[in-house]
């Protein structure tokens, strides 16, 4: 990539931070970790990413670089243009976010073993998740927590079983170095969150624009 950086940033592990995307410019997430990653319109925040658009338009449940990312209202709004974890492990459009609550949850059922693959103290437990992260970084442009949609999970890889869809957790992460590029199809917000990833443990999150 030859183009002009206009911002770099990292995002400690179990925080969020927005970020605004003109049209045609591309936004690198690089880690060695879970992103939870979600956008908006940046005109109109109320349109938003949609997983259930994504995978139709795309006619699969895991997609890479080529594939586009789609709104509710079926408009691309970013495309996928780089992928450098595409042979190391796949991206997930199937769970939506960790919390706090969700952690607490998993807590009372005794299903923490199961979730994270090994077994979690509850009282070492983060009180919040991706789910917190996001929606405080929404929240300066007025989106409420409960319009924040069901993100794109880079770097999860999760077992499909294929015939009863049981969907597992696995150890596959990112190598050092491992990005993924998209470009803008529309003025856009960004939400990135570095998932505490209790399966691992969490890790900081790098954040590239580059100009159009």
């Amino acid at each position: 990539m030859s183009a002009r950086v206009l911002l770099q940033a990292t995002v400690p592990a179990n925080c969020g931070q927005a970020f605004e995307l003109a049209r045609g410019q591309r936004l690198r997430v690089a880690a060695t970790t879970i992103v939870d990653f979600v956008a908006f319109n940046r005109h109109n925040c109320r349109e938003r990413f949609d997983q259930a658009r994504t995978k139709t338009y795309n006619s699969k449940i895991w997609i890479s670089a080529g594939d586009v990312l789609m709104t509710k209202a079926n408009n691309p709004i970013l495309r996928i243009v780089a992928d450098t974890y595409a042979g190391q492990g796949t991206h997930d459009l199937q769970k939506g976010m960790c919390s706090g609550g969700r952690f607490q949850l998993a807590a009372r059922e005794g299903r923490l073993a199961e979730y994270y693959n090994r077994p979690i103290p509850a009282a070492s437990l983060p009180d919040h998740g991706c789910w917190e992260n996001l929606s405080n970084a929404m929240a300066p442009y007025g989106i409420e927590p409960e319009d924040v949609p069901s993100p794109f999970n880079l770097f999860q890889t999760l077992a499909i079983d294929p015939q009863t869809g049981h969907m597992s957790n696995t150890m596959i992460r990112p190598r050092p170095g491992t990005y993924v590029d998209f470009m803008a199809a529309m003025d856009a917000l960004i939400g990135v969150s570095a998932c505490p990833d209790l399966t691992v443990g969490g890790k900081p999150v790098d954040v590239t624009i580059f100009e159009a």
